[in-house]
């Protein structure tokens, strides 16, 4: 009698041990989450987008298992790899900094997690605390460093190494210079139009309902008086946008680049596209290839706010005048702004502590002058002899 031969069936152990790239149970409960995060908390796309990354290298080190097989080890563990794991784009270690933010996200998601039906049994509470860093390193990763903020002279001398014989070329000019003048977020930058710039007025509505402000806060901003010459610029720019281009109020300030076929058949730049930007990201690169292009360190768009409130703090202004300067870029209250933006940067911080000893010592002199003219007769006499 001929057998037949028989195939070997895979155990359920060995097919379940090898997890799929993406697990469906996780990603509902991640859409759950994200849903939460945006309605119920109040989070930004942006922050949203952090967490959704350190879930994925979550999953990516568990190899996609269930959430429900959550166990403290796999925590433990998560924080060992990450500890070692490079910066894809420098090939550094991460930061600490980084490595605190995707182990807090991480804490967040599984403490929330461990309140939902189909988890409580499987999931505590304190197991979440398992990706808490140690104390030391989280001192260490939210510890200040000192910013690269530009001087005003440094930006004044980009502006004038930028090209500006193309539409391309003066919208990037006039990028730099309405962020010199405003101190505007990047994603302001990107967002505004041009009814938000009143040049008149000398100021831009940063009008929550159409431009991209944080917390969707609406304010004024009046151009501060930094530069004349960046001021020219912008206002060259926004009467070339209405006169050359007939472009109208809800047009973009500063408009996408549109794209065509070059002569090698590849796409190439041909001039301004009658949109905006979709993302920051084509800002963050202008900064880049101006500062880069002038030879300069680059300095990134957030960094101009740093700058504007140094050259405040220098103007010895009163505190209404302060109040007034800080309220220009969008804050509340005006100890955000020097928390914030005030950090003296070191140079300068040992210049203060100097000057003040030389005050010191200048003032002890002015008030004992004649108990010192004294002292100084005295010892010339005893050398006389």
């Amino acid at each position: 009698m001929k057998t037949t031969p028989q195939t070997t069936a895979k155990s359920p152990i060995s097919m379940a041990s090898r997890p799929s790239k993406t697990n469906a149970a996780n990603e509902r409960i991640k859409r759950e989450y994200f849903g939460y995060l945006a309605e119920a908390k109040g989070r930004d796309e942006a922050t949203i987008d952090g967490v959704a990354k350190a879930l994925a290298r979550f999953e990516a080190s568990s190899r996609h298992r269930d959430f429900k097989r959550f166990h403290r080890e796999q925590a433990v563990a998560f924080k060992r790899e990450l500890a070692e794991a490079a910066n894809a784009r420098t090939g550094e270690k991460l930061s600490k900094a980084t490595v605190h933010a995707t182990l807090r996200h991480l804490r967040e998601f599984f403490f929330w997690l461990a309140h939902l039906p189909g988890f409580k049994a499987h999931i505590a509470y304190a197991d979440a605390d398992y990706f808490n860093l140690s104390d030391k390193d989280v001192a260490v990763a939210r510890a200040r460093r000192e910013k690269r903020v530009p001087t005003l002279d440094q930006v004044r001398h980009v502006l004038a190494a930028m090209p500006s014989a193309t539409a391309l070329e003066r919208r990037d000019r006039a990028l730099l210079a309405f962020a010199t003048l405003t101190g505007a977020r990047v994603q302001a930058l990107a967002s505004f139009r041009l009814g938000h710039v009143d040049l008149e007025g000398s100021f831009v509505e940063q009008d929550a309902r159409e431009v991209q402000t944080k917390a969707a806060k609406s304010f004024r901003t009046y151009f501060m008086p930094v530069d004349e010459g960046a001021l020219g610029i912008v206002g060259e720019w926004v009467r070339e946008l209405e006169r050359d281009h007939l472009w109208g109020r809800s047009d973009p300030l500063f408009p996408a680049t549109e794209m065509g076929l070059g002569p090698d058949g590849g796409f190439v730049p041909v001039g301004l596209a009658r949109r905006g930007w979709a993302t920051s990201e084509p800002v963050r690169e202008i900064f880049r290839r101006a500062f880069v292009g002038a030879g300069l360190p680059y300095s990134n768009p957030h960094s101009f706010r740093d700058m504007l409130v140094r050259h405040a703090m220098a103007l010895d202004l009163s505190p209404e005048e302060m109040k007034a300067w800080s309220q220009n870029l969008g804050h509340a209250d005006v100890l955000t702004t020097f928390t914030s933006y005030g950090q003296v940067p070191t140079h300068r911080q040992g210049e203060l502590i100097q000057g003040l000893s030389d005050k010191r010592r200048a003032a002890f002199v002015a008030a004992n002058r004649e108990e010192l003219e004294v002292i100084e007769r005295v010892l010339t006499r005893m050398k006389g002899r």
